[in-house]
Parts: structure tokens; sequence; C-alpha cells
């Protein structure tokens, strides 16, 4: 008796929790911002919009070409990614230990945990006001605002992320007789470290987030200040053109953190969020 042939299940577009190709997730990005720009264009030609409101897209990258050959604004987005970079290397610095030890010793997540969850709630813009008294008009008041409104989620993420590794691995070593900071410096920390990169490249976004609102506090340099000066005369193209820049610097090193996860964990590819 001939057996029958089972029929192929047809690939569709649509499958829960099964990953693209390469090439299919290339168009999909590509596309996405063409369907974007392409609305964007046709209810600026159409006139379904006000230009003085939302100016065209073609005008929108003129200005901000203008902006990086002839008026010096490759220097303000200079300085808002130093901002960016100091002040998140400076939460990482912090976050990264406090948020390893909570995670793995209780007795340190009973002291600190209460005190960075409180901190959590509290907005990082409401400090504004009391830094520019404590640090004046210059560099330090942003530098602290964009720290505060990272570290303490950053710190709790870590602290997750270390609590989720697996308690065979700390059993195993301190089976073969493995102090405590042995283990969490040979065990806890080689473990998790895959996680608090990712945690890392999350965070990160939010730092972007508040660039602009560090930047409008008493500044005369960096994308936000240009944006605040823009909004005074109404030229919203040049406000247009500092939030492109704000999404491409920060899809960029969005992207650099992806590859360093790949390069320092190549057996995790396909695994990464």
């Amino acid at each position: 008796m001939s057996q029958k042939q089972l029929p192929r299940s047809k690939s569709r577009f649509l499958e829960l929790r099964r990953p693209v190709s390469r090439r299919q997730a290339g168009i999909s990005a590509v596309a996405i911002w063409v369907v974007f720009f392409s609305i964007w264009f046709i209810a600026s030609a159409a006139g379904w919009v006000n230009d003085l409101l939302l100016p065209a897209p073609q005008k929108v990258l003129q200005t901000l070409f203008e902006l990086i050959f002839d008026r010096d604004f490759g220097w303000d987005i200079t300085i808002s990614v130093w901002r960016v970079v100091v002040s998140f290397t400076l939460a990482s610095l912090v976050a990264i230990p406090l948020g390893v030890m909570m995670g793995s010793f209780p007795a340190i997540e009973a002291i600190a945990n209460p005190f960075v969850s409180a901190w959590r709630y509290l907005p990082a813009p409401s400090f504004i006001p009391i830094l520019l008294m404590w640090f004046g008009i210059g560099e330090m008041p942003k530098l602290v605002l964009l720290f505060i409104g990272v570290v303490f989620f950053l710190i709790t993420l870590i602290m997750d992320h270390t609590k989720q590794v697996r308690g065979e691995l700390i059993e195993t070593a301190m089976t073969l007789g493995a102090g405590r900071w042995t283990i969490v410096r040979t065990v806890i920390l080689p473990a998790v470290m895959p996680n608090i990169l990712i945690a890392m490249r999350q965070m990160l976004a939010v730092t972007w987030t508040y660039l602009v609102i560090a930047e409008i506090v008493a500044s005369t340099t960096g994308i936000g200040a240009m944006m605040m000066r823009a909004r005074r005369f109404l030229h919203t193209d040049e406000i247009l053109s500092g939030i492109i820049i704000i999404g491409v610097l920060g899809l960029s090193f969005d992207l650099l953190f992806r590859s360093l996860h790949h390069w320092v964990f190549p057996y995790l590819r396909g695994r990464e969020r």
C-alpha cells in the first residue's frame, strides 16, 4: 500500500515566534520608511498640512544639510553625543556593580532596593530647578539630569537579570569550595553580562529621550538648544532636522550595542532581544 505524501505547510507572512530572514527584515525596514516619507511628501504636496507647521520632507533635508555644513550644527551634535556618553557611562559604572550585588545578596537588596525603587518614580525633569541652584548653568546640571534619568532604572534591570542566573551554577561552585566573592566574580557576573549589555542598550534610549529636556535649560549648545532657538522663530524645518538627527544617532548607538553583543557573545546569536 503506497503511503500518501503529506502536504507541505505553506509559508505564511505572519508566523508565531518564527524568525524572519535577513532579506525580509531588510526589505521590511526599508519599506516602512518609504511609506512614512511617501505619506509625508504626498500630504505636503497636496496641501493637506500647513507648511509652517509641517514642512515638506525635501525642505527639512535641505535645512539639515545647511545646518551641518554651513551653520556649525556639527558642533552641537558633538556636544550632545558627549553629554549622552559621559552621563550614561557614569550611570553604568554605578548601576552595574550595585545591581549585581543587589541581585546576588538579598541583604544588600533589602537595604538598597527601597531607596532605588522610590527614586525610580521621581520624574527627572522635576530636579531641574534644584540642579540649577546647586550647580549653576554649566555642564554639570545637564549631566546630572541625564544620570538621574537612567541610573535607577538600570540598577533595577540589572538586579532582576542577576536574580535570573541559574541556581545550579551557584550551587555547583559552592560545592567545589568557591567563596562568595569568587562566585560573584567567576560565575554570576559572566552569566549575567549578556543581559547587562541588553539592559544598557535599552536604557541608553531613555538617555536620548532626556537629552532635549537637559539641553533646553540654560544652554546655548547642543541639539536641544538649537531646537529651542528654532522654536522662537517658528523654524519648524530646523526643529524637525534636530528630531531626525536624534533619531539617527539613537539608532546608530542601538546598532552599535547590538554589534557589540554579537561580537562579545557570539554563542548567543539568534537569542538577543
